[in-house]
């Protein structure tokens, strides 16, 4: 932007909120922007979220963000206020964000509702083809042999 009398206005580097100065050679000119959203640094000092917390809150699904033109993630008041509330809600409850995140996917996974439900309502019962003796022995055979597939797995997949 070039304000009257040529000059360009400059903003201090890294502030996307600070004033916009420019010199004319009569005048100093001040032009204010509107403050209506925090980069994720500002929003971390104010709320006392780390940014790397903060990007996880979002990824789980526990806010909702708006993005500058460059792609920055913007928290406005409403966003502060869920933050705010939110660290109120963890700290009530002793619980953390993990088991918030998984309560969302609840409300909004009919399948995963339903298989949780399905899983709370079932009694445990013996196969009837493994004989009263024998269960613990083959419930830790079927453990030894889901833990043995899933660290095949995960070689497989670092290599």
């Amino acid at each position: 932007m070039r304000p009257p009398g040529g000059r360009r206005m400059r903003r201090p580097h890294g502030s996307v909120h600070a004033p916009i100065r420019t010199t004319n050679l009569d005048i100093d000119v001040v032009m204010l922007r509107a403050l209506d959203a925090l980069t994720i640094n500002e929003a971390a000092q104010t709320t006392g979220w780390s940014p790397r917390m903060l990007r996880y809150i979002e990824r789980a699904g526990l806010l909702e963000l708006r993005r500058s033109a460059g792609g920055y993630r913007l928290y406005g008041p409403a966003q502060l206020q869920r933050l705010r509330t939110l660290r109120e809600l963890l700290a009530r409850f002793d619980f953390g964000l993990a088991e918030l995140g998984f309560a969302r996917r609840l409300r909004s996974e009919r399948r995963l509702r339903e298989a949780v439900e399905e899983w709370f309502e079932t009694e445990p019962a013996r196969p009837d083809f493994i004989a009263a003796d024998d269960w613990l022995r083959w419930e830790q055979e079927k453990h030894q042999a889901l833990i043995a597939a899933a660290t095949n797995t995960e070689l497989r997949e670092a290599a």
